[in-house]
C-alpha cells in the first residue's frame, strides 16, 4: 500500500500527475478486494490481493524499463513510496524470472519438499493430472519457458 502523503512529505517528481489516475485506480481496486470477505481458505482469499500487487508493480516496471515513459527520479520515488515492489522488480530483471508472479513462489523454505511452487514448472513438463493453479497467489503459470 502506498504511503499517505501529508504536508511534511516531499512532493512527487514531475510526471506523477500523468500516471496518478492509474495508480489511484489500482489503489481503489485493492481496497475493494480487501473489503470483500473471502470464502474458502486463506490462500484463496489472498490470491486477488497478490494479483493486484503484481499488476501494479508490473505497470511501474513497464513504464520505466519497457516504454521508458517515466524518469529515474520518479521511478525511485514510486519505489520508495511503495507503489511498486522493488524486490519483485529486481527479480524480473534477472533471466528466467521475467514472468514471476510473486516472491512466495520462489521461496523454497515455505514448501513441503524444499522446492519452488508448481506455477514455476513449465506447462509442457506438467502432467495432465497436476494442479494448474498456485496455492499462494492463484497464478496459472509463471515459468519463463511457457
Amino acid at each position: 500500500m502506498p504511503r499517505i502523503r501529508t504536508s511534511r512529505t516531499k512532493r512527487p517528481p514531475e510526471g506523477f500527475e500523468e500516471i496518478e489516475p492509474t495508480l489511484l485506480e489500482f489503489q481503489e481496486r485493492m481496497r475493494q478486494v480487501e473489503n470483500t470477505t473471502g470464502k474458502g481458505s486463506k490462500s484463496e482469499s489472498l490470491a486477488p490481493i497478490f494479483q493486484l500487487h503484481h499488476q501494479r508493480s508490473r505497470y511501474v516496471y513497464d513504464l520505466y524499463y519497457k516504454r521508458e515513459a517515466i524518469s529515474s527520479e520518479l521511478y525511485n520515488w514510486l519505489l520508495k513510496q511503495n507503489y511498486a515492489d522493488a524486490n519483485l522488480i529486481a527479480k524480473w530483471k534477472k533471466p528466467g524470472y521475467e514472468k514471476l508472479c510473486c516472491l512466495r513462489c520462489i521461496q523454497t523454505a515455505e514448501s513441503k519438499f524444499g522446492s519452488t511452487c508448481i506455477c514455476r514448472v513449465p506447462k509442457a513438463k506438467l502432467g495432465k493430472d497436476a494442479p494448474s493453479t498456485c496455492v499462494h497467489c492463484g497464478c496459472r503459470g509463471c515459468a519463463s519457458g511457457d
